[in-house]
């Protein structure tokens, strides 16, 4: 394969180089937010370069100006909320998917990441993040649980500061999460990316069996226990999105008949 390559897509950028790939989210009008269709070009991406032999490490970032807004929240006040629930396990089997991966992913924050955009990066296998990103988990503010990726955070925190975190009742920084060891690398603003791919570049130069063997060998210490969280957080919010607070809050995102009509 050429040493240098692009095969991006419309939702999701893709430059190889040098053995490393450098994914960034595309959908920067809706703040990066994981649509139904940017879920499933991560999920065939993220394997095909795990396939990939010319790769040995994957960057996960966002096209400016942030890494994620998290769910889509306007696509999924348009949705029954069974159809909501399919949506984020389908999200939620992403997520996981990156720690049975044998390529290290590594996130790069910038600007912010929430909700959804949060727990994906925490779902990676290291995060360097800027001082100033915000990091932030509403959900329970809009009315529901998380619906996914708390097994993720918990194994990075422990489940007490996982709590204090999903309740979302403030934002904090990417100072705050490197001091209190939630996030591995922190980066000067506009520095998260470029500290990520020289940390990747380091990673692909490694023997890549034995970089692929030590994930697998950690998985279970990351995952236990998380398709069943998931699946239980999953039915959790399935409920929480039929309570007038929720629904509330999915109103305010529902599109208008003009802008249905388009």
């Amino acid at each position: 394969m050429p040493q240098s390559h692009d095969v991006s897509s419309e939702e999701l950028d893709c430059r190889i180089e040098g053995g490393v790939a450098r994914l960034r989210l595309n959908r920067p009008a809706a703040r990066n937010a994981l649509n139904g269709a940017l879920v499933d070009e991560l999920d065939g991406r993220l394997a095909l370069l795990d396939d990939d032999e010319s790769v040995g490490a994957v960057v996960l970032a966002g096209a400016p100006p942030g890494f994620s807004a998290g769910s889509d929240v306007k696509e999924l006040a348009g949705m029954t909320v069974a159809d909501m629930a399919r949506h984020e396990a389908r999200t939620a089997r992403v997520a996981r998917s990156i720690q049975q991966l044998g390529t290290p992913v590594i996130a790069a924050v910038e600007g912010f990441a929430l909700g959804g955009g949060f727990l994906l990066a925490v779902s990676c296998d290291l995060v360097v993040t800027t001082a100033d990103a915000r990091w932030h988990l509403p959900e329970v503010q809009l009315g529901w649980v998380p619906p996914w990726g708390l097994q993720a955070l918990a194994a990075r925190c422990g489940p007490v500061l996982t709590k204090r975190f999903s309740w979302g009742e403030t934002s904090t920084t990417g100072a705050d999460l490197h001091r209190l060891g939630v996030v591995e690398e922190l980066a000067h603003s506009g520095g998260a990316e470029s500290e990520a791919l020289t940390i990747a570049s380091r990673l692909a130069a490694l023997p890549t069996a034995a970089v692929g063997a030590t994930k697998h060998a950690l998985a279970d210490a990351v995952l236990a226990g998380a398709e069943v969280l998931d699946a239980r957080a999953n039915r959790m919010f399935a409920e929480n999105c039929r309570t007038p607070e929720a629904r509330t809050s999915l109103d305010r995102f529902a599109p208008t008949t003009a802008e249905e009509s388009r």
